[in-house]
């Protein structure tokens, strides 16, 4: 009887596609940018036939960080699982029911504070306020996040995501009384909400029944609370070394961090 590790290292030769997280993963929260060894590592995985996506909690609008690794990107997993596309295919679209958007912009009015409310095709941030700014634009480097389009407008298409700078503690009194939702975080100061059935596991079955991958196939990278549906439902989980503990838990492997060359290093060990 094979070894779990003999096991997980038999699996990793069958390996056609590798799903990555984007901010912590492959992109450094102190630098803003992709180590020149995961661009490397990634170049080589593609030139071995390996394909390639992205799995984050961003919209599509907001992925403005990868741009030396779009070339061999596939498809996408975006707003945690809510939006999924392989070129101008939608894979997967999961709304969040009308009736808990409008509940959590009631609960921004009344708690006062900021929500990104992301639509199908555009985004707000309700009620934006100096913990907004510092979040998404000095923590994560995003300018675009005030697009100045009315509320009502946005409600008109499909809100995918919501995105509240609230705490945890916020967070468990109002998700009870969002039946329709779900929640994940991956950053201390704010929740990312989404329908009940949209996570990055959810987006990575939908995307590899699509390209006929079997799960036992695929490798994927995370650093964060929102990684965990991903991690658990890839053929190999890998968690950063600057992953929370609680991922770190549930990974196959646990490599170096997005500083020290963690993905080339996991690649190393397993694909190359």
């Amino acid at each position: 009887m094979p070894t779990f590790a003999e096991q997980i290292q038999d699996k990793s030769g069958m390996i056609k596609a590798l799903f990555f997280d984007i901010d912590g993963t492959l992109v450094s929260f102190k630098t803003h940018k992709i180590p020149q060894s995961t661009i490397d590592a990634i170049g080589m995985a593609k030139n071995k036939g390996i394909k390639i996506y992205i799995s984050t909690g961003r919209p599509y609008s907001l992925i403005d960080n990868i741009e030396e690794i779009k070339p061999f990107v596939d498809g996408y997993i975006t707003t945690n699982g809510a939006y999924c596309f392989i070129g101008e295919q939608v894979i997967s679209c999961s709304p969040i029911p009308e009736k808990d958007v409008r509940k959590v912009l009631g609960f921004a009015d009344e708690m006062d504070f900021s929500t990104m409310i992301v639509g199908e095709k555009d985004l707000i941030t309700y009620r934006c306020n100096d913990a907004a700014r510092h979040i998404f634009q000095e923590i994560l480097n995003v300018s675009n996040i005030d697009t100045g389009i009315p509320v009502e407008s946005m409600l008109k298409q499909p809100v995918l995501q919501l995105t509240p700078v609230i705490s945890e503690n916020t967070e468990q009194q109002i998700m009870p009384l969002l039946q329709g939702c779900t929640c994940s975080r991956w950053c201390p100061d704010f929740a990312d909400i989404t329908a009940r059935n949209a996570n990055k596991g959810n987006g990575l079955l939908a995307v590899i029944s699509h390209e006929h991958i079997q799960a036992a196939e695929t490798m994927a990278f995370g650093d964060g609370g929102n990684d965990i549906p991903i991690i658990q439902t890839a053929g190999i989980g890998i968690a950063m070394g600057n992953a929370n503990e609680r991922l770190k838990s549930v990974a196959d492997y646990v490599t170096t961090s997005v500083d020290e060359d963690g993905i080339f290093q996991a690649l190393k060990h397993w694909i190359f």
